[in-house]
């Protein structure tokens, strides 16, 4: 699952068969993708600390990709910045912390605004609340539920949690990269 998550992104060439988004077939290394192609597909990881340069306060986590991406400078960046953090239900107080100085669940929510911040078409979430103990795995899970309907952006969640599962409508059921089972939900 995490594997198929990393192919679809580009952090992985595949082996075998293609990556197809919107009708075009992605190439297999990320440094040969369009930069537009990297933005529309976003990916909060496991082990959250894997996005987070340890050095970098919240605001340049998730500020950076705005400039790279999107060209944002000055206020509206702040301002795109303070609207994700509030998404996450973080206050501005969380700005000026490095990851170090966050709990796991926070950590999390700070890779979730990252993989926001581009308003991408796909998120993949590779076992989003797996190092979580329940409260934050709950708590998370219902920001992304909330953050699925309120936006575009489709969420795809490599897991192996039934907790999770009770959140999904669709579940695809893979057995060595082949779809095994696919089924609705509610």
């Amino acid at each position: 699952k995490s594997t198929t998550a990393r192919v679809i992104t580009g952090l992985l060439p595949q082996t075998a068969g293609t990556v197809v988004f919107d009708g075009i077939e992605l190439p297999k290394a990320l440094a040969d993708r369009t930069k537009e192609q990297k933005r529309r597909i976003q990916m909060i990881y496991q082990m959250a600390d894997t996005a987070m340069n340890p050095r970098q306060t919240v605001r340049d986590i998730i500020g950076r990709p705005l400039e790279f991406y999107l060209g944002m400078q000055g206020r509206e960046k702040a301002n795109r910045v303070l609207e994700l953090l509030e998404m996450i239900e973080l206050e501005g107080s969380f700005l000026e912390r490095l990851p170090s100085e966050l709990s796991g669940g926070q950590k999390q929510r700070v890779a979730i605004a990252r993989a926001l911040v581009n308003d991408p078409a796909i998120i993949l979430a590779d076992e989003p609340t797996a190092n979580l103990d329940a409260e934050n795995s709950h708590h998370n899970m219902n920001i992304l539920v909330e953050l699925n309907k309120n936006l575009t952006s489709s969420f795809v969640f490599a897991t192996h949690d039934e907790k999770i599962m009770g959140y999904l409508k669709r579940m695809v059921y893979l057995e060595d990269g082949k779809i095994v089972k696919d089924e609705t939900i509610k």
